[in-house]
This record gives C-alpha cells, structure tokens and sequence, in this order.
C-alpha cells in the first residue's frame, strides 16, 4: 500500500497529513499569518512535512493557494502568502526529500478529494466551493478535474463584485471588513442568539447565493459541494443563500441543483495527497 504526504498551503495554517489507503493516519498543522518571510515560510513547511514523512514515504502532494506552472512546478501569486511570489516550489521539496512532489490549485484539490471520497462521487458535472481566509472553486466536468491555464480555472473569488470583488464578500474577509471579527467568533456568538451576528451571516449569505447565482450561469452544475471552515456554519446562512438563489433567472435549473457541505475530514489533505496517484 503506496503512501503519501498530503499538503494543504492554507492562509492561516499549513496543514499536512500522511495518506495510505486514503485514510489519513498521521496529521501536522502550524500556523503561518501574511508577514512570514520566504524563509520563515519553508521552515514552517518542512517542519510540518518532517513530522510525518517515513522511508515508505513515495511522494508528496501539496494544494496550493495561487496558480501553478505544470511544467516547471513554480508556483506564483500567492495572494495570502505574498513572500512566496515565483518559488520553484516542486524543484524545492523535490531536492530536500528526493521523492515526487506534485502541485496544483488548493480549490481544485479540495474538488478532486470530493470527487474521489467524498460528495462528488454522484455528480458528473458539479462544483467544489472552498470558503475560509479565501474563496476557492475547483471544477469537476463529466468526472474530470478542469484546470485550466497554469490550473487556474474557476477562481470565482477574484470575480469583480460590489466595490471590489467576490472573495471580500464571501470569506471570512467579509466579517473582518465589515463587522471588525473573525468568522468563528461571530459563528460562535451566533449560535447564542447575538443580533448582530446574526445579522453578519445572513448578509454573507446573500452574498454567497451571488456568488453560486454567477457560477451556475457560467457551468451549470449539478451539485455544489462547499468546504473550508466558514462551511461549518452553514445553517447560519442556509436560508439567506437560498433567498438571493431565487432570484436566479433560470429556476427549473436551481430546483435540481444540490447544494450540501463536505463530510469527509481532512478533504483538502486527501486531495493533495490524490495528485500522487495519478
């Protein structure tokens, strides 16, 4: 049984796990924030890669937060992450573990985990919608992984929205620029009934019903799967997101779209980890 290092390169966290017989058996998180330097940056990598890698270790597979040159495994525009602006990321872990490293969008890994573990298995044709420090979307055509130019198909977040664009409206920038907290506590203060909370999720998802208004115009789906941690509090913004869906010019195609929230654990990771198989 081939095992795997599955990497999610998220904005907050750098998560990896060790994959065998796709189950994850071993995970490593550390925190990274915006002002990390290049180096500090690969010293939090490796740290988290060294705490599960073993000689059975046969490659590596990291889900990446910008787009990714398939040929030269450099990785450029990291919005989150803007010290690793043109790193040759592939050629770098390649060196240090001297084992195949295989990179792709971070939204497109969380897509192709679905797909292989997860709610995507009954779908074709359907969307993975990734909500937490950013706004990702990975796209599955007639059971495939579309990934376009330098993988970098379906960034539905830089989609121009409002005053600015998508991803300020439906991540958790949305309650830091405008309600001045964080998505877990205002889900938190939620739950206990706060107004004002309240109040921050279901505008959000009026503006997440937007977002899946514009993305059924451009693909059609059918089914969305939604994952990152803003997902978790789906039941806050539920009922506001299906409100702005109505609106929607074509309702025989919204009654049949299926909209539901990853159930499987570590998705990302095991998505990363699925680029080692192919």
């Amino acid at each position: 049984m081939n095992e795997y290092i599955g990497v999610d390169l998220g904005g907050t966290n750098f998560k990896a796990g060790r994959v065998s017989g796709g189950k994850i058996d071993l995970e490593a998180t550390n925190p990274v924030h915006q002002n990390c330097t290049e180096s500090e940056l690969f010293t939090i990598l490796f740290t988290t890669i060294d705490a599960l890698i073993t000689k059975n270790t046969t490659a590596i597979g990291v889900g990446v937060p910008g787009i990714v040159d398939p040929d030269t495994g450099v990785i450029y525009d990291i919005i989150n992450l803007p010290a690793w602006e043109t790193i040759p990321l592939r050629d770098i872990l390649e060196d240090r573990y001297s084992i195949p490293v295989y990179l792709n969008n971070d939204a497109n890994c969380f897509a192709k985990g679905e797909y292989i573990y997860g709610a995507g298995k009954a779908y074709n044709n359907f969307v993975g919608l990734s909500i937490g420090t950013g706004l990702g979307m990975g796209i599955i055509i007639e059971r495939k992984l579309h990934n376009g130019l330098f993988f970098g198909a379906g960034e539905i977040g830089m989609v121009t929205y409002k005053d600015s664009i998508i991803e300020y409206y439906v991540s958790s920038l949305f309650f830091e620029r405008n309600f001045n907290a964080n998505a877990k506590e205002l889900s938190l203060l939620a739950t206990q009934g706060d107004a004002t909370a309240l109040q921050a999720y279901r505008e959000f998802g009026l503006h997440l019903g937007n977002a899946i208004n514009n993305i059924n115009y451009m693909i059609a789906p059918e089914a969305i799967v939604l994952g990152g941690s803003i997902s978790k509090a789906f039941p806050l913004f539920k009922n506001s997101m299906h409100e702005t869906l109505k609106t929607f010019a074509f309702p025989k195609q919204t009654e049949h779209l299926v909209i539901e929230v990853s159930r499987v654990n570590g998705i990302a990771i095991l998505g990363a980890a699925a680029l080692c198989v192919e």
